[in-house]
């Protein structure tokens, strides 16, 4: 994520760094597994789990739509979802 000027002074607010936006994801049937403050293009890096992508996609829509935060998704694949990957080639 990168943050603008509201965003990072958002993170110095009441609660803890991402209890709102865990709170907004509960809500989604997703949590918050963790936040990693970063050096460069990017502030933070946010680990979350859904149920399924469209719920991961809207969870990301509304974050941005908040205008403080801009982010980018990755989808990422578990050993064992790899695994289940590898073994479809031919």
């Amino acid at each position: 994520m990168q943050l603008d000027g509201e965003g990072d002074r958002e993170l110095s607010g009441d609660g803890g760094p991402g209890d709102a936006a865990n709170e907004a994801f509960g809500k989604l049937g997703g949590r918050l597994v963790d936040l990693y403050w970063t050096l460069g293009q990017y502030d933070v890096v946010a680990i979350m789990e859904f149920p399924d992508d469209e719920t991961a996609t809207a969870a990301a829509v509304a974050l941005g739509g908040q205008g403080n935060i801009r982010t980018q998704t990755l989808r990422a694949f578990g050993r064992e979802e790899m695994t289940a990957i590898l073994s479809k080639l031919p």
